[in-house]
């Protein structure tokens, strides 16, 4: 093999990597934290049978679990258009990830929510506690103890689906990458130094949410 290696011409282009990360993370901080909060009030819907929104959670569950995300990303920046809705690259990724990390957290925490016993939501009524006192104190926290390991998974797999949004030309990490091969054409030496970046990026994150589960949740249930 006479291939001559080259990082050096990477480093001059090392400001697009920084922003790539960071664009990165912000789409991963924006998906996750309404990505959940879209999923909690979806595993409420389905595991209490709320009339109405426990069908609507249902059809948008089977929906997103079904397509691929590249088609779901295209969908909301191309398609939407079409509806009047103009998105531009950041919110139309940002959009995309939290629709498809609502779906799956639905699934997730809604297993959690039915593994909490019954007993408890039963004491919890006869301490005369209202429903939403009884969610939260009692069932909300138990539930993410039990399910946070497969959640955390969940929100890697977002992480690293976040490459896909360059597709877009959200500013992110595999973007940068696109951009700098664009230019020096050092396809081996960019694509080398971006996947050791999302495995250090995965560790990280999860070393992050391992350490927020053990302190914050566990803790707290």
């Amino acid at each position: 093999m006479d291939y001559l290696f080259d990082f050096g011409s990477i480093w001059e282009y090392r400001e697009y990597l920084v922003n790539g990360i960071l664009g990165t993370l912000r789409l991963t901080a924006a998906g996750t934290v309404l990505g959940l909060a879209v999923g909690i009030l979806g595993a409420v819907s389905r595991a209490w049978k709320l009339p109405g929104l426990a069908q609507l959670y249902a059809g948008y569950v089977e929906l997103i679990r079904n397509t691929p995300f590249i088609v779901q990303l295209f969908f909301v920046f191309f398609g939407l258009p079409g509806l009047g809705v103009q998105l531009n690259e950041w919110q139309a990724a940002t959009l995309a990830m939290i629709i498809n990390l609502g779906a799956y957290s639905t699934e997730i925490i809604r297993a959690g929510i039915e593994a909490v016993p019954k007993g408890q939501i039963e004491a919890a009524s006869a301490l005369a506690m209202s429903r939403f006192q009884i969610f939260r104190h009692v069932v909300l926290r138990q539930a993410l103890a039990k399910i946070w390991p497969a959640l955390s998974s969940q929100i890697i797999i977002v992480m690293l689906g976040s490459s896909v949004c360059s597709q877009i030309s959200a500013e992110e990490l595999t973007f940068g990458a696109n951009f700098i091969q664009s230019r020096n054409f050092r396809a081996f030496e960019i694509y080398l130094i971006a996947t050791a970046l999302y495995f250090m990026l995965a560790l990280l994150l999860r070393h992050l949410l391992v350490l927020f589960g053990r302190h914050v949740i566990a803790r707290r249930s």
